[in-house]
């Protein structure tokens, strides 16, 4: 899910002519996420429970929830159960991080958080005027 639930929503991005402004945010995550995990490398919060480091955040829980959360809010409006599959495999990739031992709790929870947020908004690139606004649909 960590590459599948983005491609979906890439694929559907590029349908609606908004590829460009879920190009920037996807790189917008990765780079958040990269960013955090070397900044924090070393430090308890980033120990993984089996011992080796940057774990922090979890980056295919961001990934596979970025994926979900765009398509939930722009690809899935008439289809709520949809949305709610992509969110649910979006809440496995998580489990399965935690329970393969790869990630913390807090580690997988972190991850979500980003990858829903910048999932879900939308900074108009690429359209008239450039905003910035952030949705959620289940």
């Amino acid at each position: 899910m960590k590459y599948g639930l983005p491609l979906a929503a890439a694929v559907c991005a590029a349908d609606q002519h908004r590829l460009e402004d879920f190009a920037v945010r996807g790189a917008l995550q990765a780079a958040l996420v990269w960013g955090l995990k070397e900044y924090f490398d070393g430090t308890p919060i980033s120990r993984r429970p089996n011992g080796e480091g940057k774990g922090f955040p979890s980056g295919h829980t961001a990934a596979a929830f970025f994926g979900a959360a765009d398509l939930a809010g722009k690809c899935f409006d008439d289809k709520p159960l949809a949305g709610a599959a992509a969110y649910g495999a979006a809440g496995l990739t998580g489990w399965s991080r935690i329970e393969s031992g790869a990630h913390t709790p807090e580690q997988a929870w972190t991850g979500a958080l980003i990858g829903l947020s910048l999932g879900a908004a939308s900074f108009g690139i690429g359209t008239d005027k450039v905003s910035f606004s952030i949705g959620m649909k289940f």
